[in-house]
């Protein structure tokens, strides 16, 4: 192996976009036992799911209705 490598000539990763960075986000426990359910249904991981769900609504500019009670 070289102790250095020139990649001044290299591509950019085509998949670059695709990249994810892990986050910690505090989630109703009521929320991840309904994804860990549809996982069981589907075969997919409950965190794949929520990612796709949440992918989903950001290309769709999905915005969620509020409503404060007084």
């Amino acid at each position: 192996m070289k102790k250095e490598y020139d990649f001044s000539n290299s591509k950019p990763n085509p998949y670059a976009k695709n990249l994810k960075k892990q986050i910690s986000l505090n989630v109703d426990i009521d929320t991840i036992d309904y994804f860990k359910a549809l996982s069981k249904k589907t075969g997919l991981p409950y965190q794949t799911l929520i990612n796709s769900y949440l992918g989903d609504c950001a290309m769709r500019h999905i915005e969620p209705e509020l409503k404060w009670t007084s």
